[in-house]
């Protein structure tokens, strides 16, 4: 789930829905409410940690950490060498987003389609916007954190894509996370150089608020957003589905004029691999 959340296109929502604990994650962050805060208050550590479901909790978001360090390592190299077929990758695998929320449909109505032209036309009048240059302000780094965390409660929303369209993708989830993983490998060798280097330190301080943002947002939106999709769950779906394929324009990769045939063909591996996710979760809950 780690992994899908620093990914374009696959949705961290839709891991947890493929392997079958979507439901159980949702339910768990709102568990994060005045109850538990009472028991944190109170010092009662274990009825809070039974309360939240620390144990599925804590598992996950060890998972996460590692596959965020790991992930981040290889997208760095993969981007600055193949800068291209990553791009490429990542619109095929936002295609195949596009497909898989249009499949939660049993029905198209009128109303429906009118919401996904609705969601289209907010993503179309932002990728008509100048790209968003990367910004290392903390608020705005803040907002990032609590926007990007839609992608792991919405199946089908990609909060990397998100990153990308606020301009801060490969800062948040590629160079600040490098930051830390490399500053930890100089402190276990008993080299504090880095502490020294204030680009590496402002690295450091962009992940932490990132990071408490995204913590902000999983328990705020968790309430707020299932709220939405029991109530309103098809037009929710309907104006995801529109945002995505109005924004696409966004993530068009630039190609070099020898470039273009092998750009489609990893296109076509990153749909084939978001298709591959859908169809496995299919049979899995049969």
């Amino acid at each position: 789930m780690g992994a899908a959340n620093k990914v374009p296109g696959i949705s961290g929502g839709i891991i947890a829905f493929v392997g079958g604990f979507y439901e159980e994650f949702i339910f768990s962050l709102r568990q994060f409410n005045a109850k538990s805060i009472r028991m944190l208050l109170k010092g009662e550590f274990n009825s809070f940690f039974e309360y939240v479901n620390g144990r599925f909790l804590g598992l996950l978001l060890l998972g996460m950490l590692i596959s965020y360090f790991s992930v981040a390592q290889v997208l760095d190299y993969l981007i600055t060498h193949y800068e291209s077929w990553v791009w490429s990758s990542f619109f095929g695998m936002i295609l195949g987003s596009i497909y898989y929320v249009g499949s939660q449909f049993k029905k198209w109505n009128i109303s429906l389609f009118l919401w996904v032209v609705l969601g289209g036309i907010a993503g179309v009048g932002l990728s008509l916007i100048p790209q968003l240059e990367p910004n290392d302000n903390l608020f705005y780094v803040f907002l990032c954190g609590i926007i990007s965390v839609a992608g792991m409660t919405l199946p089908g929303l990609s909060g990397s894509f998100l990153l990308i369209l606020l301009g801060n993708y490969v800062l948040l989830l590629v160079d600040s996370v490098n930051a830390l993983y490399v500053s930890f490998g100089y402190f276990f060798q008993g080299d504090f150089e880095l502490l020294l280097d204030s680009d590496n330190i402002r690295l450091l301080e962009v992940l932490l608020v990132f990071t408490l943002g995204s913590i902000t947002g999983l328990v705020t939106l968790s309430h707020l957003l299932a709220y939405v999709l029991k109530k309103h769950h098809e037009i929710t779906t309907a104006i995801i589905l529109g945002f995505i394929s109005g924004s696409l324009k966004v993530v068009w990769p630039n190609f070099k004029a020898d470039e273009h045939y092998l750009g489609f063909v990893f296109m076509g591996v990153g749909l084939f691999t978001v298709l591959a996710i859908d169809y496995y979760g299919k049979t899995r809950r049969k």
